[in-house]
């Protein structure tokens, strides 16, 4: 009676994991883990077990591995060093040997693994086998690669807008006031020549240099504002964004506004140096290809996120289908807006212009 209660208070067969042997239970963990490949290895390195995990991590089944050298997971070159024989003769001598390098599937795929071999021994202490653990980190290596090329990206951006604030400094200091002394010496020059009746015909060649003078020196000031825009350094992001509107509408006829809030939030030299590029790029792309006769550059910021809209009433786009060839302007912008933790998004139609959306944290932005 009391047993049959038991059994009933229980439940007609209902089964635990405290009912299973001990040795059973190791057996059943292992075949549950498909995230990890365990598998033992013979004295010799020849696989002697094989888990669902490793099927899955490697690709062969047990029937296909069991008995065969654990070499088959290495690659070629690290097989030519003896990186295998290595392991197994570690993992002897010091109970236990961990290393990181390339593995290879069973379609000859390579893999980034993180891999642990203990030695097993028997209760006298002789040497039975190696217990190997193997697990893929290839997607976490992938994310730390793609984290070290944003910070190389993001290094290189600065890099080079360093260098481009250098060249532009030079242009200007150097050259510029080289230019100005030489139309100095050669107004003085016309002066001369016009002071004597012999020479006063010359002096219209001098008066010609000067006017090719003031186009160089004009030229020079706009290739030195291309290259970084004294406005952004001394006035901030809001002047600059003026100027590039202003001097975009006079160089190729189309009309640019630019609307920004009245009070202008204070960003990092990197994200206002970013900024500005991503809308200088947006209305070159619009002089470019949109055959467009005005854009508008919005910027306002609320509830912590800036918002920076860029729209022209141009030919549109089919955004559905690929373009006939590759923008990189529209690369360069996403990579921008990447670099500073945001996103940004295209909306077009033939005939209806083309709109460039961006939000960014305004974290982002100190």
């Amino acid at each position: 009676m009391g047993d049959s209660g038991g059994r009933s208070a229980r439940g007609a067969g209902a089964a635990s994991i405290s009912d299973v042997p001990v040795e059973d239970r190791y057996f059943l963990l292992i075949e549950a883990v498909h995230d990890y490949a365990i598998f033992m290895l013979d004295v010799g390195g020849r696989v002697a077990s094989w888990n669902p995990g490793a099927q899955r991590i490697k690709g062969y089944t047990s029937d296909e591995i069991i008995g065969r050298h654990f070499s088959a997971f290495y690659t070629p070159e690290d097989i030519a060093t003896g990186k295998p024989a290595r392991a197994l003769a570690g993992a002897a001598a010091d109970g236990r040997f961990e290393d990181e390098g390339w593995r290879v599937r069973r379609d000859g795929s390579r893999f980034w693994a993180d891999v642990v071999i203990s030695a097993v021994h028997d209760e006298s202490g002789a040497l039975l086998g190696f217990a190997k653990v193997t697990r893929d980190l290839t997607e976490r290596m992938r994310l730390a690669e793609l984290e070290r090329a944003d910070m190389v990206s993001t290094q290189v951006q600065i890099a080079r807008e360093s260098e481009q604030k250098r060249v532009a400094q030079e242009l200007h200091d150097d050259l510029g006031q080289r230019l100005t002394a030489l139309k100095m010496s050669v107004a003085l020059l016309e002066a001369d020549l016009n002071a004597g009746p012999a020479t006063r015909p010359l002096a219209s060649h001098a008066h010609e240099l000067q006017i090719q003078l003031d186009a160089m020196a004009s030229s020079l000031r706009r290739i030195a504002a291309d290259l970084r825009p004294p406005l952004l350094d001394d006035l901030g992001l809001a002047a600059a964004l003026e100027w590039l509107a202003e001097d975009f509408t006079k160089r190729y006829g189309v009309r640019a506004s630019v609307h920004l809030e009245a009070a202008e939030p204070r960003f990092g030299e990197f994200a206002s140096t970013a900024l500005f590029r991503i809308v200088q790029e947006a209305l070159t792309n619009v002089a470019r290809h949109a055959n467009a006769t005005r854009v508008r550059v919005d910027l306002k910021c609320a509830d912590a996120v800036l918002a920076l809209d860029i729209e022209d009433n141009g030919g549109g786009v089919e955004l559905d289908q690929p373009p006939a060839r590759p923008s990189f302007g529209l690369l360069g912008i996403r990579e921008r807006v990447r670099q500073l933790h945001g996103n940004v998004a295209f909306s077009s139609a033939p005939g209806q212009g083309f709109r460039m959306s961006i939000r960014i944290p305004l974290d982002a932005l100190r």
